[in-house]
């Protein structure tokens, strides 16, 4: 039997009548019926087929499919943008009265999400601390429809027991069990095999891995991917053909990459955890992280993300971003080139003082995503820029 990685590769769209080698780019709004009967028939759930691109289109039909044999899911839809997926992860199951468990350390949109966005219509929820095992049972409440996270979290990587929260989702069926599995992609991490229902991925970060698309995607259980049909195929936030054959491309190479991306970061944190200028190193498979065990039993590698705290505050941290020579300054991840970022100026700004920081985002906290570049070449703009931004006076 082939292994994941061979029919991930072998995974394609059927071939046309041209015999062509390479999946070819489905560039059509709709699909032609071979006669009325045919219509009716597929409308009516009758026959399968497609219809229309919103619905499904070839190109992301085979991105779906790829990322389904990663993750060991039934079934899974595309979307977008990694944000539309989860937002449809929470929108296409939550009414008025629901409640959500979320762990606190989360995307700042998903944060808006729950603390600005759902209130409105009617839905309440409680932050735990993810890493406080016995929180989890303890937030929820007899209304709590969606258990949320992210692991490891952005940026301050923290990480939730998995097996644990597999248990808990056997002694309450009733509720969704969610997981924002970006930062760890299918390669490192399945969290599927442990119980939850869904996992959700911004396809703009690892699985592109070049900054070029957008793209989300949700994988899980069939009934529940079921429902959330319905909700995009009446909401429309359908990734675009030409996105879906991006990024099917860009998963031949998922393993590959990350492998390259896991080895630097383990290298980089190691360089910087002994740095007199570095106050805090946080990387899941550095000894020194308050979780290594647990990571290194349920991840396969470390991830590409490394946070630091840069000794100086945001003044130094502004420094020390701006002497960068080759690392880019921007507020995506997961590219083959270097990418640092300011969480407390940018993706995490709306946030109070107060919520940053008890998320670990000091004022000279740095998220570094590790690109696939020669790690000396990476460790050396970033040790570079440190002693470029060091107050020399005196």
């Amino acid at each position: 039997m082939k292994k994941d990685q061979s029919k991930i590769i072998r995974e394609q769209a059927p071939r046309s009548a041209s015999r062509e080698h390479s999946v070819p780019l489905y560039l059509t709004s709709s699909f032609i019926f071979d006669n009325a009967e045919q219509g009716r028939a597929i409308f009516a759930e009758e026959e399968s087929g497609m219809v229309y691109s919103r619905y499904a289109n070839p190109n992301t039909a085979e991105f779906i499919n790829k990322v389904c044999i990663m993750e060991d899911a039934e079934a899974g839809l595309a979307f977008s943008s990694g944000m539309a997926a989860v937002f449809a992860s929470f929108a296409g199951f939550i009414g008025q009265g629901d409640h959500i468990v979320s762990a606190r350390a989360l995307f700042g949109s998903t944060h808006q999400l729950l603390t600005q966005l759902f209130p409105r219509w009617g839905v309440t929820h409680t932050y735990v601390d993810a890493v406080d095992n016995e929180a989890w049972e303890r937030a929820i409440q007899p209304n709590t429809k969606i258990v949320f996270l992210e692991s490891p979290s952005n940026p301050g990587l923290e990480l939730a027991d998995l097996a644990f929260l597999g248990a808990l989702k056997e002694k309450h069926p009733h509720i969704i069990f969610a997981i924002d599995n970006c930062f760890a992609t299918p390669y490192l991490q399945k969290p599927l095999q442990y119980g939850f229902d869904l996992s959700i991925h911004s396809a703009t970060k690892y699985m592109d891995g070049q900054g070029r698309v957008l793209g989300g995607v949700i994988v899980g259980k069939q009934d529940l991917i079921d429902q959330l049909m319905f909700f995009i195929r009446h909401t429309g936030p359908a990734m675009s053909p030409f996105n879906a054959w991006v990024l099917s491309k860009s998963l031949d190479t998922l393993s590959l990459r990350m492998e390259r991306h896991c080895s630097n970061a383990l290298a980089l944190a190691e360089t910087l955890e002994k740095h007199p200028e570095i106050a805090d190193v946080k990387y899941p498979f550095l000894p020194s992280h308050p979780q290594y065990d647990l990571a290194t039993k349920q991840m396969k590698a470390g991830g590409g993300i490394v946070t630091f705290e840069v000794k100086g505050g945001a003044t130094r941290a502004f420094k020390f971003l701006d002497a960068l020579q080759m690392i880019l300054y921007t507020s995506n991840l997961g590219d083959a080139r270097s990418i640092a970022t300011h969480p407390g100026s940018t993706t995490h700004s709306k946030l109070s003082e107060e919520e940053r920081l008890s998320l670990g985002i000091k004022p000279g906290s740095v998220r570094l995503s590790v690109g696939i570049e020669d790690k000396d070449d990476i460790i050396g703009d970033i040790l570079q820029a440190l002693d470029a931004s060091m107050d020399k006076k005196g």
